[in-house]
């Protein structure tokens, strides 16, 4: 009985060190994909959680091959065509000269509007700390860097490789949530 409780045992934790392996295979694939290539374009919903209030919007994006996105607001309807350009240095969010504010999260680290750009470049650079597997989609937990106050994401892929959710943490606090469609690299 003993011998085949440790063989049970020696199968189920090797079957898990198998996703794992799996899992964080998928994650470098995808960040060696997007290193390698011409950019990526993907549509989003994003929800910002400030506490006491939500906001939300939708973004149709497309990146370059240094990870600068470049994006056209869908939802709501009232900022619906306004577009910016986000490259870690700059921003720039225009619509025939109306400049929109958007309220900082994460000690003034993060708006809103940067999930994006976000989200590409910490798959394209950011520390894998975790990976494995959660029903049918890889779940990857990279930090944005090294620092001590770094953002923390949570991203799900699909059977495809591709992103379709992401959790962006600040201090074990979500602070903004991503549904990503239509996530092609080119």
């Amino acid at each position: 009985m003993k011998k085949a409780a440790a063989f049970l045992l020696a199968v189920i934790l090797l079957t898990g060190c198998s996703q794992q392996n799996r899992a964080l295979e998928q994650g470098l694939k995808l960040r060696t994909q997007l290193l390698g290539s011409s950019g990526c374009q993907f549509d989003v919903d994003i929800t910002a959680d400030y506490g006491d209030k939500t906001h939300s919007f939708s973004l149709q994006c497309q990146t370059d091959s240094n990870g600068t996105v470049e994006f056209t607001v869908k939802k709501p309807e009232s900022i619906a065509f306004i577009s910016g350009k986000l490259d870690g240095r700059d921003g720039a969010l225009t619509f025939e000269e109306t400049a929109l504010y958007f309220p900082m999260l994460a000690d003034n680290q993060l708006s809103p509007i940067s999930a994006p750009w976000l989200l590409v470049k910490t798959l394209r650079s950011g520390c894998l700390t975790s990976a494995g597997t959660a029903g049918e989609y890889t779940r990857l937990s990279i930090d944005d860097s090294y620092a001590d106050d770094a953002l923390h994401l949570d991203i799900w892929l699909d059977k495809q490789n591709a992103p379709i959710k992401a959790e962006i943490l600040f201090r074990e606090r979500k602070i903004l949530s991503l549904d990503v469609k239509n996530f092609t690299i080119q």
